[in-house]
């Protein structure tokens, strides 16, 4: 099993669980973002970049592909958005190439709630509009697009992610993660630094839930589907920051205008994925958060 992004916060935990199970990992990250700590000296890593086409020369022949690799911040896709696309788009070409070549038998590709934009729903389903507002959403749905255009070649599982959060995220990077944000921030500052409204909605979702639903595709004959990876129950900013002080004692905040290319609603219809998976007991925010900030705390 290939793995990208092996080194980041969702990508380890798969590395380490697929490894436990048994499966031959390869893991691959160029470090950019990740971090090699994040994976036990028994999983091997390579350190490529995989936007250039000559380094998967130095990458085994891989029976599944699981792509987690790329940028995943929309506020930061603004300030590069070539690297943006480099990082995201150009990658998943690179490695759809490599699993046609490699006759793999299917890419497990991490896209993300971005791809909708600012429609007007509560919540979303896979067939809703498409109309990303971030630099970032725009390559991760057409990397979408390219793994629907090659699928009869090297059959996909997209994942939609809704706002992934827990122990694990890195506290020091206060540009990606709304709940690693606050946390760190209620943690560390006399103040919690909100950019954009209280009453906007999220979909958090607890990482063991998206490790699980992960390795289940792996073992599952599922093939060329689109899946919203999310809770289906929405939480306005200001209840998550309640319960961040709840546990922290800390309750100042300050609002900032939103940054560029933010979301207003975000929150999924999960219907599809429950009935494909079987998988209803989703770790509740208040059992999350306080998962999160016991580990944190230590």
């Amino acid at each position: 099993v290939l793995v990208t992004g092996a080194a980041g916060f969702i990508g380890s935990k798969i590395c380490i669980k697929l490894f436990e199970l048994g499966f031959k990992v390869i893991a691959v990250d160029d470090l950019s973002s990740g971090n090699i700590k994040n994976l036990p000296s028994k999983i091997k890593l390579y350190k490529l970049d995989l936007s250039i086409i000559a380094n998967f020369k130095k990458i085994p022949k891989c029976q599944l592909i699981l792509h987690l690799a790329g940028q995943s911040s929309g506020e930061k896709s603004f300030d590069s958005p070539m690297t943006d696309l480099e990082k995201n788009t150009h990658t998943t070409l690179n490695l759809i190439n490599y699993g046609i070549q490699n006759q793999s038998q299917k890419i497990i590709f991490a896209s993300s709630m971005s791809v909708y934009g600012n429609i007007p729903l509560n919540k979303f389903t896979e067939t809703s509009p498409l109309k990303p507002v971030s630099c970032y959403g725009v390559s991760k749905l057409t990397s979408e697009k390219y793994l629907q255009v090659f699928s009869k070649k090297l059959p996909y599982v997209i994942f939609r992610m809704f706002n992934v959060y827990g122990a694990g995220q890195n506290m020091k990077d206060l540009r990606q993660g709304m709940v690693s944000i606050y946390l760190s921030q209620a943690l560390n500052k006399n103040e919690v630094i909100v950019k954009g409204s209280l009453n906007r909605i999220r979909d958090f979702v607890h990482i063991e839930d998206v490790v699980n639903i992960w390795v289940i595709s792996v073992l599952k004959n599922i093939k060329n589907e689109i899946f919203n990876l999310g809770t289906g129950k929405s939480t306005k900013v200001s209840e998550l920051l309640n319960k961040i002080y709840k546990l922290t004692g800390k309750k100042k905040t300050k609002v900032l205008k939103s940054t560029t290319g933010d979301q207003i609603n975000s929150a999924s219809n999960n219907s599809k994925l429950m009935k494909t998976f079987k998988y209803k007991n989703f770790i509740d925010l208040d059992e999350g958060l306080r998962k999160f900030y016991v580990k944190e705390i230590k």
